[in-house]
């Protein structure tokens, strides 16, 4: 049995990360460990043998933990990191802070970050993911972000450092984001709360927000999020790919692809994480067949199998 650092925060054996994901799929981690801060993470990841693997968690929103968990150590930043600060039209955000409480906050100090608001999770998985809609992206308002490397050095990264693309950042292996600054426009407070508001209600009229789901399933073949203006084009959108080839709706065990947003697989009724890969890989390999175009996974699959599965 490795001999694990002994740290401020809390270090648990065999977590369950069901009980953490979105998609409440997920076998055990061999641990989970909750840091007291980002002192406490460096020291604990300085300590950890070079050897073990180290994945970082947010808030499980854009995640499939496989149903034989992961092996490792699972790193998920909690009340320690969630803290929010506003000078002048720079905000700073804790990894664990909700992308939706960061919108709020800067809006409230005359600062737009709206896109942020109808974002799915928190900012450490928003800067690793370069996350997006109605045309606007981390990239274009991150001025630099805080992580603790796999060795357990604090550094400071600029957006050249991350490289951020389309859905993707290069982070990397074991490295784990701790805080953010982003720089937003000047906006009226009551101006970005309407503007907000109006964001949720289109939102919910188009996307299953009530169901257990990871927000959009595959990126879009045109290599851009909606932008949600009326000259937008739907032609390379995931979502009208699969409804061409027939999947909207289509199921495998207790998974699903929303009748109501074909682009978002759902754990519709106690799917196994098996169900819901395998449901996306079926539709990938259709989708394939009906338009030639190969659809490349936005959710992250993590972990291994559960024993006697492929």
């Amino acid at each position: 049995m490795t001999q694990m650092p002994e740290p401020r925060g809390r270090l648990t054996p065999g977590k369950a990360l069901s009980e953490l994901t979105w998609l409440r799929v997920g076998g055990p981690a061999d641990w989970l460990f909750q840091p007291a801060d980002a002192e406490d993470l460096a020291a604990f990841l300085a300590a950890l043998p070079a050897g073990m693997p180290v994945f970082p968690m947010g808030v499980g929103s854009n995640l499939i933990v496989r149903d034989g968990g992961i092996r490792g150590v699972v790193i998920r930043l909690g009340r320690g990191f969630n803290a929010i600060s506003v000078e002048g039209a720079r905000v700073t955000a804790g990894a664990a802070a909700l992308d939706a409480h960061v919108a709020r906050r800067a809006a409230e100090a005359g600062v737009d970050l709206s896109f942020l608001r109808t974002i799915p999770g928190a900012i450490g998985g928003a800067v690793r993911m370069n996350a997006g809609c109605y045309g606007r992206y981390v990239a274009d308002v991150l001025v630099s972000a805080r992580a603790v490397t796999r060795s357990g050095k604090i550094v400071t990264l600029s957006p050249g450092d991350l490289r951020l693309g389309y859905r993707q950042s290069h982070l990397p292996e074991g490295w784990v984001i701790t805080e953010a600054t982003f720089e937003g426009r000047p906006g009226a407070p009551e101006a970005l709360a309407a503007q907000m508001e109006e964001q949720i209600a289109r939102r919910d009229a188009s996307q299953p927000t009530r169901a257990r789901s990871a927000g959009s399933t595959f990126r879009n073949p045109a290599g851009f999020s909606s932008t949600g203006r009326a000259d937008d084009s739907h032609e390379l959108k995931a979502w009208s790919l699969i409804d061409a080839a027939g999947l909207r709706g289509a199921r495998r065990g207790g998974a699903q692809m929303s009748e109501k947003h074909s682009n978002f697989l759902i754990n519709a009724d106690g799917a196994t994480a098996a169900d819901l890969e395998g449901l996306g890989e079926e539709v990938r390999k259709r989708v394939f067949q009906s338009s030639g175009i190969e659809l490349e996974w936005e959710i992250l699959r993590v972990g291994e199998p559960a024993p006697g599965n492929p």
